[in-house]
């Protein structure tokens, strides 16, 4: 891994890049989902944990079950995506620890440690997440992050056994361009960074 990318690859996952909120009426197949996943599931984890979980909502019906859980300025564009996300945490993700870090014994870092389990699911899940914005970008699908949505409600329709818990929801697809607002402004790299 010791060469960088083109231009036209950074250009893709980077600087061409946006948050979509309306969308061409194109599916995305199983087949691109499962392509997506592919590649997510190699980037890395604590401890190899992956404790995000993926619930892709593609039918009418199952968009509609989130429906009453967004906020109003996210149902439009949630039901017209091709796919929905919710990118939750499995609250019990050490149990697979003996077979995914079986270099030791990681599942008794967590057994028993409700804060270990809250901080690792929460950051790593978050991470899941963000590589699955990029893993989709990499395929030609645009993304639409966001949060403003009732967890609990969420949790409550989709988990209702209480061991996943959502943390964000991603709208995919494929965005119509023409109507993206101008890119907001970004800090340059005086503003918040240091080199010591």
């Amino acid at each position: 891994m010791s060469t960088p990318l083109p231009a036209a690859a950074l250009a893709q996952l980077f600087h061409d890049a946006r948050t979509h909120s309306h969308w061409q009426q194109r599916e995305v197949s199983d087949e691109t989902l499962q392509q997506l996943f592919e590649l997510l599931k190699l980037c890395p984890t604590s401890a190899n944990a992956s404790p995000a979980r993926f619930v892709f909502l593609k039918s009418s019906a199952a968009k509609e079950q989130l429906r009453p859980f967004l906020m109003e300025g996210n149902v439009d564009k949630t039901l017209s995506a091709p796919v929905c996300v919710i990118v939750a945490q499995d609250m019990q993700f050490y149990e697979h620890l003996p077979r995914l870090y079986p270099h030791a014994d990681a599942k008794s870092w967590f057994e028993g440690n409700a804060a270990a389990i809250e901080s690792t699911a929460a950051r790593n899940s978050s991470l899941q997440g963000a590589y699955l914005i990029m893993a989709a970008r990499s395929l030609g699908l645009d993304c639409g992050p966001m949060s403003g949505f009732d967890n609990a409600g969420v949790d409550q329709a989709f988990f209702p056994d209480g061991r996943f818990k959502s943390n964000f929801l991603i709208n995919l697809g494929y965005g119509e361009a023409g109507k993206l607002h101008p890119r907001a402004p970004r800090f340059d790299f005086a503003d918040v960074c240091q080199i010591l």
